[in-house]
């Protein structure tokens, strides 16, 4: 399996294996053995079958949405599913399409996702800063992407001048400079 970084708040990025099979947006398959991350509609479709109850109750269900998703039209149902989902992911069909920002920020925010939030699709090294700072906590890298590379981004900046998901801002030091 692919391996992916994970940068859990509070905590420092590193490289894990990744456990989660990715269906693909189509599928008619059964789910088979192992965690699975299937797509939103799939949940849609199949959310009441016994497959997929056992998935959840095995806490190998997560979803992942597509970035044409409208989560303000489906509010209620990923409100309702997230007592099931051990894990969000979020696709980038393409790198220039930005939509998956402003998805972790609503899946954060406005919906409460305390879980695991995943960037999966085409994830390229220099966004990882920024999913981070709206919320994204594991990335999926595209396979030539390199994860050594992919670590050293998470080293770059020390200090927070904006706030973020992840933690308030730190004026330099973490020290209110009053002149």
């Amino acid at each position: 399996m692919a391996k992916l970084i994970r940068y859990q708040k509070g905590g420092v990025a590193q490289v894990v294996e990744n456990q989660w099979r990715i269906l693909p947006v189509d599928t008619q398959e059964p789910l088979g053995a192992g965690p699975h991350l299937v797509p939103f509609q799939y949940w849609l479709d199949h959310s009441w079958s016994a497959e997929i109850q056992a998935k959840y109750l095995a806490g190998e269900l997560g979803v992942w949405i597509a970035s044409d998703a409208d989560l303000a039209v489906h509010r209620d149902v990923i409100l309702a599913g997230m007592k099931f989902w051990s894990i969000i992911a979020v696709d980038f069909p393409i790198f220039r399409d930005g939509r998956g920002f402003s998805h972790a920020a609503i899946l954060r925010e406005r919906l409460g996702w305390q879980g695991e939030l995943r960037a999966i699709g085409d994830v390229l090294i220099d966004q990882l800063l920024q999913m981070a700072k709206v919320g994204f906590d594991s990335f999926l890298l595209r396979a030539d992407q390199d994860e050594a590379v992919a670590l050293e981004q998470f080293e770059i900046i020390h200090h927070r001048l904006q706030n973020d998901w992840r933690a308030s801002r730190d004026q330099l030091g973490g020290k209110n400079h009053v002149s």
